[in-house]
């Protein structure tokens, strides 16, 4: 049993470098349920077709594993797919840069996500985006020059979490703003922190920063369930412990009502979007870096389909689903993105659709208030300085005030723009996004939104 186990998931991987996702989703299901491989899956084969819908696998959502190439191509010459199932989860795919990393240990790496195996990391890989080892950071207040980092834990319902919040100098007895921060799959707060460089805007600037953390139980790779239909709703799950974690640490603290803010990365920018569209008495305004758009997909077939795609409801080898473009969920808070376009992880169209849903939410809630304009959209091209370039879509209302804001960073993979090589998934070439989602937020505050 154990080794065709074992057989089955070396053909899973295979099968995903070779660019046969549908018969390495199949081969991955026969393996969780105890089958035995079928022919065309056994270790020595190599073609497939499509897979059919792989919703029932389980019920974990996005999470990631370290190597991809760089360009598509057809499945004959791909040497990784984008993403994949395996325990229910879907893998991200980091993306290094072009020849960082040797087919040796790119199989390594794989096989290490997949199944546990010690992966091979070429030191001369200078990837930004490569997954780094979690920080390892000792329990309680832990200094970051002046300020803390603090661990807790919250309980909502039947929900705990554990979570860090950065405490800036000087905050007592001052009503400081607070940006919530939620991790990609296999990150951890203190890795995303790291990557992001939000506590050292947060000591500057003067605000706090609260990173909730996934769980491995949760999630096996430590994904926010984003694509779950009870994980997708004001009140119900990952979203209203989320929220009441919120709620609590701004009345112990004494944090400004008005000014609180969301903003994550893939998973985590998914899950910010729904907290967005499910909280806007909580959050002022939101970012979403390499996500998705709330309400996108309800199981794990449409969860792949529209990561690759970027079209609500496409399930796994393109099969319909139930989730479609009309369910996505408009939001009234003000909104910024950043994605990459040459992210082969989360198609950059899921960022439009993002931008799209809160410019739709925005319209409607103006023409409840009986203005019947929509935002106007200015286009401007820019670059970072020997870094990459951008286009930033800036959509403003009537009254002058941004309602979204869109940066496409050109070349960037899956990775967050501007971000510091200490944290993972970080590309130091683009444009800062810690520093303008900061300055989008707090154009905001909560009672001045419309």
């Amino acid at each position: 049993m154990k080794n065709t186990f074992q057989d089955l998931m070396r053909a899973a991987t295979r099968l995903t470098r070779e660019g046969h996702l549908g018969d390495a989703t199949r081969a991955i299901q026969r393996a969780l349920s105890g089958a035995g491989p079928a022919a065309h899956d056994a270790p020595a084969q190599a073609d497939g077709a499509s897979s059919d819908d792989a919703q029932n696998a389980t019920q974990n959502p996005t999470t990631r594993t370290t190597t991809r190439t760089t360009t598509r191509t057809s499945p004959s010459t791909t040497p990784h797919d984008p993403s994949m199932v395996l325990d229910g989860c879907v893998f991200e795919v980091a993306e290094p840069a072009p020849r960082s990393v040797s087919p040796e240990a790119a199989r390594s790496e794989v096989a290490q996500a997949m199944m546990g195996e010690p992966a091979v990391i070429s030191p001369a890989d200078p990837s930004p985006a490569r997954p780094r080892p979690a920080h390892q950071v000792p329990d309680g207040p832990t200094p970051i020059g002046e300020g803390d980092f603090r661990s807790g834990t919250h309980t909502h319902a039947t929900l705990t979490r554990s979570y860090k919040l950065y405490v800036p100098p000087g905050a007592a007895g001052r009503a400081l703003p607070l940006v919530v921060m939620l991790h990609g799959c296999t990150q951890d707060p203190d890795d995303f922190a790291a990557g992001t460089a939000m506590n050292e805007r947060a000591r500057e600037q003067g605000f706090f920063v609260l990173y909730p953390a996934q769980s491995q139980s949760a999630n096996a790779q430590r994904c926010w369930n984003w694509f779950k239909h009870n994980h997708q709703q004001r009140g119900s799950g990952e979203p209203a412990l989320i929220a009441d974690m919120t709620r609590t640490l701004l009345e112990k603290h004494g944090i400004d009502p008005r000014r609180v803010y969301v903003a994550g990365l893939s998973a985590g920018g998914a899950m910010a979007a729904i907290m967005a569209a499910a909280y806007p008495d909580i959050f002022a305004a939101v970012g979403v870096h390499s996500g998705l758009p709330g309400g996108s997909a309800t199981n794990l077939a449409e969860a792949l389909g529209v990561m690759k795609s970027g079209t609500a409801g496409s399930g796994l080898g393109g099969r319909p689903g139930k989730a479609t473009a009309a369910a996505l969920q408009s939001s009234t808070v003000p909104t910024i993105v950043f994605h990459g376009d040459n992210d082969q992880t989360v198609h950059p169209r899921n960022g439009e659709q993002v931008i799209a849903s809160a410019i739709a939410g925005a319209t409607a809630a103006r023409s409840a208030a009986g203005d019947a304009s929509r935002p106007s959209a200015r286009v401007e091209q820019g670059a970072v300085d020997q870094g990459r370039r951008y286009t930033r879509s800036t959509h403003v209302g009537d009254d002058g005030k941004p309602v979204a804001e869109h940066w496409l960073v050109h070349g960037a993979g899956h990775a967050w723009s501007g971000g510091h090589a200490s944290g993972s998934y970080t590309d130091a070439k683009g444009p800062d996004a810690t520093r303008e989602m900061l300055r989008f937020f707090f154009e905001h505050p909560l009672d001045v939104r419309h």
